[in-house]
């Protein structure tokens, strides 16, 4: 077997031998590096010094909601779940909620780096780091994702990052959505099931974090888990919409005992918290071992807990002095407005930089805000029907006539495929049949020994017959 093939099989899980019956030798290679661009080259995917490009526009820009209400659907709906409420399509994303969860991946590097370290301490300051990166690319995000349709699924290969990825949505009342991703070097694997449940509170649209995220460092031996923070999108009805993340997220190794507990921030009165996260790292003692600082939606740094503490105070003395020169907070009844903070992360002294966003696209803002990451998340390369599951979210039609554009053929899709899933499900309950998932099984998580839902292996095998037809 030749180099080139078995990098192909270490990529897919294919075994050599197996038949692809009517796919031509170029069109197969395209078809498994199934993330590309979608600009060809005579046949082939294009690269930069070795490294596969990827498309870093959609085919056309955002749809206006400025001239959209929602009040009329919403008013019946404070305090309450929005998962069974159809919310306008201008109002969403063109992508699906396995797809956003895959965003989990933008830096993987820092998983890397966390299996390349000897010390435990800088590996959960790597991984804790990696926490606090997977919800960065919601920072202004307010378009809401598609919700996956029952049966649905997406796959992610991404050779230069060295992982691929699975997930399936598992369940629709509540919707749960299982993925597990894995190193092509066998380092680590990172797995999880989400099912957020999202609160209409007159103003805003609160999502509660419910799932674990389980990260295994396979050379370590080692396993972290934890959640994810709350979500809250502001001035869902009147004024501009804006994103906080709030509460304590618990990062635990399994093997050690070592935790790191990080406070995301509200952002308060004066909006001074904004975007803020701190916690430290303690043993299991609860000795206190490093200080983990900085914004999610900026960066993290971690330093010494004596040169922390002494900044406190510094800090303190200079609050004292400016506090009753602080105005007054006005009362709002209309909108929430965002707090206009835009000063930096103050760096203490001694401290080590963990991450640092990536700067997102220029023309971002017409993109949804997405980032470059979640440009190419959609994208649909020739071969690739050849290789993927039919029941890829790539292969949705309400997200594709988004992404395209088409707003009127989205909404027709959206309605269509909404019925469709009411109908499979009476003409199942009439039957008495049970929908039965495909490649994740419902257990115990090894770890926390809650209920999780765990990959049940195959589907790089390419198997996919029997699937549902969903779309």
């Amino acid at each position: 077997m030749s180099n080139e093939e078995e990098f192909y099989d270490a990529v897919t899980g294919l075994d050599s031998d197996e038949s692809y019956e009517g796919l031509s030798e170029a069109s197969f290679k395209d078809a498994l590096v199934f993330d590309g661009t979608s600009q060809k080259n005579n046949g082939s995917v294009p690269q930069e010094n070795g490294i596969k490009k990827h498309r870093t526009s959609l085919p056309a820009p955002m749809y206006s909601r400025n001239t959209i209400s929602v009040w009329s659907i919403l008013k019946k709906c404070i305090g309450l779940e929005l998962s069974k409420i159809t919310m306008p399509i201008a109002f969403n994303e063109p992508l699906s909620f396995l797809q956003r969860i895959t965003e989990y991946m933008e830096h993987t590097y820092l998983i890397n780096k966390a299996c390349s370290l000897s010390d435990s301490i800088e590996r959960m300051q790597a991984v804790a780091a990696f926490a606090v990166s997977a919800v960065a690319s919601q920072w202004d995000r307010t378009g809401k994702p598609f919700n996956p349709l029952l049966g649905e699924t997406y796959e992610l290969i991404r050779e230069e990052q060295g992982f691929r990825l699975v997930s399936e949505q598992v369940s629709h009342h509540p919707p749960v959505s299982a993925f597990h991703a894995e190193s092509l070097t066998g380092d680590f694997v990172f797995h999880g099931s989400i099912y957020p449940k999202l609160k209409f509170w007159g103003k805003s649209v609160e999502a509660e974090p419910k799932g674990t995220i389980t990260l295994e460092l396979l050379k370590h031996n080692e396993a972290y888990t934890w959640s994810n923070p709350y979500c809250c999108v502001h001035n869902i009805i009147l004024g501009k919409l804006w994103i906080e993340q709030y509460g304590t997220v618990e990062i635990t190794n399994h093997s050690t005992g070592d935790k790191c507990v990080l406070c995301f921030k509200p952002c308060g009165m004066f909006g001074k918290e904004l975007h803020k996260v701190e916690g430290y790292i303690h043993d299991k003692n609860k000795k206190k071992l490093c200080v983990i600082y900085g914004k999610w939606t900026e960066c993290i740094w971690s330093v010494d807990p004596q040169a922390y503490e002494t900044h406190k105070k510094s800090e303190k003395k200079d609050n004292k002095k400016q506090k009753n020169e602080e105005p007054e907070g006005a009362e709002n009844d209309d909108a929430d407005d965002m707090p206009e903070v835009q000063e930096t992360v103050s760096v203490i002294p001694g401290s080590t930089l963990l991450w640092r966003i990536d700067s997102r696209p220029a023309h971002s803002a017409v993109m949804y805000n997405f980032t470059n990451f979640a440009m190419s998340l959609n994208e649909l390369e020739p071969g690739m029907e050849a290789i993927l599951a039919p029941t890829d979210c790539r292969f949705r039609p309400d997200i594709r006539a988004m992404e395209n554009g088409d707003m009127d053929q989205a909404s027709r899709e959206k309605e269509r495929l909404e019925e469709k899933q009411r109908a499979a499900r009476k003409d199942r309950a009439k039957n008495d049949d049970e929908w039965s998932t495909r490649w994740f099984q419902l257990g115990n998580n090894l770890y926390t020994g809650s209920q999780d839902w765990i990959y049940s292996g195959g589907y790089f095998n390419r198997n996919y017959q029997d699937l549902p037809d969903i779309y």
